[in-house]
């Protein structure tokens, strides 16, 4: 589950993330410094009600979050007047600490799911994804920035979902209720999370690779939709344009404030093989970061098992046969640590 955690010193962050880690996706932001997502799952605000400026910037914010059903609020002080502060503000549950944060989460994650079960409706963290992406695709097309809030909420949701649920669960519902584009960007993102889990990455560093992997195909906003879309194989000219999106997804995000090198270098270089066969740098084994190569085989992982309308979604263990057969161009002691999350059920 994720929880956006909204407060007014970023010193308070590293405590609630030790608390709430890694059982829920935390993202934090600073009042008045971020903007604030409304995530279908928890708006944690943890600020100084005693401070008149705290209190009018948590008011607007909460002007804008009216559909955020759960909005707990941190009140460190058991003082009647702060409390009802809270609730003015539109808290729907007040605690005292972390541990009591955690243990109404606990509460909230039960309801939430007994909500979803056997719904026909798409849950609620992959219509929080869908919306996400379109939010940047959106931002692309209308010559908007990026806001790299919007993959911060895609990849903690996914990291949450993924760690709760496991990966077939995530790759059954995206097949179901997202298609093209979007459904290859949410794929990608939920099996590379899987692979740095089943491989033992650090909460930071699955965060790394999860945001490459939100981010990878963010140059396809500026492919047409003919070519982008279209039901079959390309003409030649159609994937010299498709093979633009990497040049494309790296010009969009470089000059934005706080975006990493790692995720640049892996927007730009997902297609890229070892022995040098790749694009757009035709770049060989020793130029290749372990980001990338991660990111790539999870990038061809998902094109593989894809469900679209022309065609069934493969097999996973087909899938990764083929993988396992490109020899030379993928790492083949990284293909047999993700023989764990290629065929995990």
């Amino acid at each position: 589950m994720l929880v956006c955690y909204l407060t007014d010193e970023p010193g308070k962050i590293p405590a609630i993330r030790a608390a709430l880690e890694p059982r829920y996706s935390v993202v934090p932001r600073v009042l008045g410094q971020e903007p604030v997502f409304a995530p279908s799952g928890v708006l944690m605000v943890d600020a100084d009600l005693r401070q008149p400026t705290c209190v009018e910037q948590i008011r607007h914010v909460m002007a804008d979050l009216k559909t955020v059903s759960e909005r707990l609020f941190v009140v460190h002080r058991h003082l009647h007047h702060l409390m009802a502060q809270a609730f003015a503000l539109g808290a729907t549950e007040v605690v005292h600490n972390a541990r009591q944060a955690a243990a109404k989460l606990t509460q909230v994650e039960a309801a939430m799911r007994a909500a979803e079960t056997g719904s026909e409706h798409a849950p609620n963290w992959i219509t929080d994804c869908g919306k996400a992406f379109g939010s940047m695709f959106s931002a692309i097309g209308q010559r908007n920035a990026i806001h790299l809030a919007d993959a911060e909420t895609v990849t903690a949701q996914i990291v949450a979902s993924i760690s709760q649920n496991g990966l077939s669960g995530w790759l059954d519902n995206v097949r179901k209720y997202h298609e093209g584009t979007f459904q290859h960007c949410l794929l990608v993102t939920g099996i590379a999370v899987a692979f740095a889990l089943d491989i033992k990455f650090g909460p930071q560093d699955v965060k790394r690779l999860g945001m490459a992997a939100t981010l990878h195909d963010i140059g396809k906003a500026r492919i047409p939709l003919s070519i982008l879309d279209k039901p079959g194989r390309l003409a030649s000219n159609e994937e010299d344009i498709m093979k633009q999106h990497p040049l494309i997804g790296y010009d969009l995000l470089k000059d934005i404030p706080g975006i990493s090198t790692e995720t640049l270098d892996a927007v730009k270089h997902h297609h890229e093989y070892l022995d040098g066969s790749g694009y757009p740098d035709a770049l060989t084994a020793s130029e290749i970061s372990d980001l990338v190569r991660l990111l790539t085989i999870s990038d061809i992982f998902a094109a593989l098992i894809e469900s679209r309308p022309y065609r069934v979604a493969m097999p996973r263990e087909e899938a990764y046969n083929i993988l396992c057969g490109m020899t030379g161009k993928l790492e083949t002691s990284l293909l047999k640590a993700f023989r764990r999350t290629a065929l995990a059920t």
